[in-house]
């Protein structure tokens, strides 16, 4: 499916070379979207796709306003992001040449603003992230953007078993993993595994 893909996004942007080509790569939380979608850029660049990256994470309210929201508990969740923001960036790149974007630092565990920028050669944007292909409002507005849609398909034990794999490299305490695990973490993936819209492509991993 993955080499289909590839081949798919390629003969596309070759029929209608004038315009960028948006890619939507969703999934639950640990399924290996970061993973693929470096995978992707990679083999769209040896082609000689210019390609970038466009991070959901990126939208990320900070602490401060999720503790203002009392959603700090559920950071990651799709409350816990700025949805409108991240639609004002895809009108901008549908538009403009070059456009600085945010980038999630997760060593600091805060979105920076105008971290990377997009080149005006950026011929492919992957835009990456949990929730970009949920059936609801405000999400469902970023769909009108997208020429393709893929989405990463994960089993739910497999997903548990890596989101706990996750914490337990920061060394919390067990009862704390388990609270972020079981409370949100899964959850959260099992809402993108289940209200999604239909993707054009599914992976497994």
């Amino acid at each position: 499916m993955y080499d289909q893909l590839l081949r798919s996004i390629t003969d596309q942007i070759d029929n209608d070379n004038k315009k960028r080509y948006f890619l939507a790569l969703s999934g639950p939380p640990a399924s290996g979207k970061s993973t693929i979608s470096e995978k992707l850029t990679n083999d769209l660049n040896k082609k000689g796709y210019k390609t970038s990256i466009l991070q959901m994470d990126g939208f990320h309210y900070d602490d401060q306003i999720l503790k203002e929201k009392k959603l700090l508990l559920k950071k990651g969740a799709p409350e816990t992001f700025d949805v409108m923001g991240l639609i004002n960036f895809l009108y901008r790149l549908y538009k403009e040449e070059e456009v600085a974007i945010p980038i999630f630092d997760r060593s600091l565990e805060l979105s920076r603003s105008s971290a990377a920028i997009i080149s005006k050669n950026t011929k492919v944007i992957i835009l990456e992230g949990n929730y970009i292909l949920l059936n609801n409002y405000p999400w469902k507005e970023l769909h009108k953007f997208f020429n393709s849609t893929v989405i990463i398909n994960c089993e739910e034990k497999v997903l548990e078993k890596r989101l706990i794999e996750r914490w337990e490299k920061f060394n919390l305490p067990k009862e704390e993993i388990k609270e972020k695990v079981y409370k949100n973490d899964l959850p959260n993936g099992v809402n993108v595994l289940k209200n999604s819209i239909k993707a054009d492509y599914i992976l497994e991993n």
